[in-house]
């Protein structure tokens, strides 16, 4: 196969991206997603971000919108190197660099997945003694080798399948759990469960609740903090352990932790040792993400900063407390009692005041019995995503290097190229 050896600046035109006045209100909205370091997991391919601008926004700054198929890469802080591909028209803030792809000369989806590829080389050249930071002109030059078009093409091609399926078991994932977490508000947040009419209501600082439902979390939920590890504690082998960075997507990246000493592991934290089901949610800097443990993750300890969640009620079981953990009632308490000014955390100390809404046991097994096959179904695809992943970022390396020459088969290209 033949390369040619080009800069990124070759591939099309780079935007930094900038974040509009925010005591302008009226520049910000619903119309154009606005992307943020925080809205790319490193993960998936695309991404949803809530924070968007308004018309007036795109008139402020009319030069800044990205294109649908537009390449973006942090270049600014601890997440350098992690990218996405616009699917919409959409802007960036500065701490992120885009590429506005050539689409005469070169693949939008070629040139992605040629970037990923390149993630620790754009972390390598990063400056800055505080903040780590690749600017546009040292971005700009960084060389890259690209085989001809169509081969980009059909590259793009083979890849863009695992992720395109990757993205509908995602959109599943989703609409599982609006589900899950519709039947929680209606029996839980709107007390609407079976035979809602005979219970008892009664005030508290919910509103009406059935008697005897709101209840300590410290009664009903068995919860532990990982213990603080240090670095020179780490191992390259061994048991791993979570670290925030690690819960994404509803999973557990595991070529993102860290390792300690097997033996050490079963003398000093055997306790920390996670089992099945457990659920995992992050207590410093981004509250309250949730991970539910599988065998596959195992074995697997805590760290600091990440809390365990296990039932310890009938009436606070696995699912029911998995809702609750995502729901307003436990967000709005942890928002409420963490600390912290540059970094918000909440712990064990905190967990103790906080309140849960538990059922009774009857109405605790109506509700288990009707989400567990929508959460066995969140697992199942979470998985095959898993597996998905792990295959396309196995032929990644082999077909962008030429290793596995795809320039000769016949594989039919669609007028989007490799979408």
């Amino acid at each position: 196969m033949v390369f040619t050896e080009v800069t990124i600046d070759d591939l099309g035109q780079i935007i930094t991206g900038t974040t509009p006045p925010t005591s302008k209100t009226e520049l910000f909205g619903n119309e154009f997603p606005f992307i943020t370091p925080t809205d790319i997991d490193g993960v998936n391919r695309t991404v949803v971000t809530e924070r968007g601008l308004s018309k007036q926004g795109y008139n402020y700054q009319p030069r800044y919108l990205l294109p649908p198929n537009s390449v973006c890469v942090v270049c600014i802080g601890a997440t350098i190197g992690k990218m996405c591909i616009t699917s919409e028209p959409s802007f960036t803030n500065q701490q992120i660099n885009s590429i506005v792809v050539d689409i005469d000369n070169y693949d939008p989806f070629f040139v992605f997945y040629l970037l990923r590829l390149q993630s620790d080389r754009i972390r390598a050249v990063s400056g800055g003694a505080a903040t780590p930071i690749v600017n546009k002109t040292v971005f700009s030059d960084i060389g890259v080798n690209v085989p001809p078009l169509p081969t980009q093409h059909k590259i793009a091609s083979i890849l863009s399948a695992y992720d395109d399926l990757i993205e509908n078991n995602t959109h599943r994932i989703k609409i599982l759990e609006e589900m899950a977490q519709s039947l929680y508000r209606e029996w839980f947040v709107n007390f609407r469960f079976p035979s809602y009419e005979k219970v008892r209501m009664v005030d508290s600082n919910l509103g009406k609740i059935p008697v005897g439902w709101l209840e300590k979390l410290v009664d009903h939920v068995d919860y532990l903090e990982g213990p603080g590890i240090r670095n020179w504690q780490y191992r390259q082998e061994g048991i791993p352990f979570l670290n925030i960075r690690t819960l994404i997507s509803n999973d557990i990246d595991l070529t993102k932790v860290n390792y300690l000493d097997e033996d050490e592991v079963n003398t000093k934290y055997l306790h920390f040792l996670l089992r099945p089901y457990d659920h995992v949610v992050s207590s410093s800097g981004t509250l309250g993400r949730l991970v539910t443990v599988q065998s596959i993750h195992l074995p697997l300890m805590l760290n600091t900063s990440i809390i365990r969640m296990r039932p310890k009620s009938d009436r606070a079981p696995r699912w029911l407390l998995k809702h609750f953990l995502l729901s307003d009632y436990y967000q709005n308490q942890i928002n409420a009692l963490a600390t912290g000014v540059a970094q918000k955390n909440y712990g064990p100390a905190h967990l103790k005041q906080m309140w849960i809404v538990v059922p009774d046991e009857d109405i605790a097994r109506k509700y288990e019995a009707l989400v567990e096959p929508i959460e066995e179904m969140i697992l199942k695809l979470v998985q095959k995503n898993r597996l998905l992943r792990q295959i396309r970022d196995l032929l990644l390396p082999r077909l962008i290097s030429g290793e596995l020459d795809v320039s000769d088969l016949g594989i039919v290209i669609n007028d989007n190229g490799g979408n």
